[in-house]
Parts: C-alpha cells; structure tokens; sequence
C-alpha cells in the first residue's frame, strides 16, 4: 500500500506529493538511471530534450517492467536536464506529467545540470518503485 503525502503547511506541490510512504516488508526496485538510448546503445533526439525525455521514459517504463513493476507504482524520481532554462525544464516535465508517472502522485525532484554521462544526453531518470506482491518471483 502506497500513501502520498502532501504536507498542509507547505505549499501545494504541483502533480507530485511531498513524500510517499510504504509499509516495512514491501518489495522495493531501485532503478538505475533511465538514458535516451535505443537498443543499439544509440543516442534518440539529439539536441532534442524533449524527444529524449520520451525515450527516457520508455526506457524506464521496460527497466520496471523488468523488476515486476510499472509507472503506477513509483515513489519517487530525480529528473535531471542537461540546461539553466526553466522553459526546458518545464517542456521535460511535461513528458513525465505525461507518462503516468506523476497519477500518484510521486516525490519528484527536477534538476538542471551541466551535463550527463553519455555524449549529447540532456535528460535522465533515476526511480524507485514497489513491486506489487502479486508480481514477485
């Protein structure tokens, strides 16, 4: 069972909550970062942070498809884009809102960094998510 939280006397967070909370025994997957490559190790949307966000997101809609879980069931991300430019940040989150990841809603924090680990990569994801019981090995 996942809670969200939004805490009464913060502001209302826009399509995220400010913290979620599960149970002790609950099976958790700790995503490794979402990138926007294809298959081929390949880079999608070059300069595209936005076309790159919706590889990220497929990529990491398989990474919890792998682990017994799905976009429903994530707690939490970092969103990290490679600009200073909050209308770029905004555009990448448009995606996430998009992807189904925020119906939690989740805990999210959205940076803009200076750069990512593969060359031309503007955008990845980091998550974690339960594994619903009725999908363990």
């Amino acid at each position: 069972m996942i809670r969200r939280v939004t805490a009464p006397g913060l502001f209302p967070p826009p399509a995220y909550a400010h913290a979620s909370v599960v149970e002790a025994g609950t099976q958790l997957a700790f995503l490794a970062g979402a990138v926007p490559l294809d298959a081929g190790g390949n880079l999608v949307g070059e300069g595209d942070p936005v076309r790159q966000a919706e590889q990220v997101i497929a990529n990491l809609t398989e990474q919890l498809r792998a682990a017994g879980s799905d976009v429903e069931h994530v707690l939490t991300t970092d969103v990290y884009v490679v600009s200073d430019e909050p209308a770029t940040l905004s555009a990448v989150w448009d995606v996430v809102t998009a992807s189904g990841l925020s119906a939690g809603p989740h805990a999210s924090t959205l940076l803009g960094v200076a750069c990512l680990g593969y060359r031309g990569q503007l955008v990845e994801i980091t998550a974690t998510a339960v594994v619903p019981e009725e999908r363990r090995p």
